[in-house]
């Protein structure tokens, strides 16, 4: 199995290729060096339905498969309204519009870390 700290650029372009080719809609990617160590980039996207959403999940999880990056973690595939794929360094979120916009993650995740004040 293939180290996923090892590429996460070439690892996040096997993401967005995968989901531009599976037709997900409102891709964006958000850098999270310096705000958390669960990886290096969040994708979050959508799909149009339910359906949708896990037909696009199934394809990504092929193609981290076939790029060498074993088997991601994934969670709530069966039901379709938001899944989760851990693929290590980048970690994507897929849902249903109505579900995206109500848990708004990329504002929660694009905002900037507030200044730390210094102890001296």
């Amino acid at each position: 199995m293939a180290s996923f700290s090892a590429e996460p650029g070439r690892l996040l372009k096997i993401v967005t290729d995968t989901l531009d080719g599976a037709k997900a809609e409102d891709v964006a990617v958000i850098d999270l060096e310096g705000k958390t160590s669960i990886g290096d980039y969040m994708v979050v996207a959508s799909g149009r339905s339910q359906r949708h959403v896990g037909a696009v999940a199934d394809h990504l999880i092929k193609a981290l498969k076939v790029g060498g990056y074993g088997r991601a973690r994934v969670e709530g595939l069966p039901q379709g309204d938001w899944v989760l794929i851990d693929a290590g360094e980048v970690i994507v979120h897929l849902f249903r519009p109505e579900v995206r916009e109500f848990y708004n993650l990329e504002k929660m995740w694009s905002a900037d870390r507030p200044m730390e004040r210094m102890v001296v």
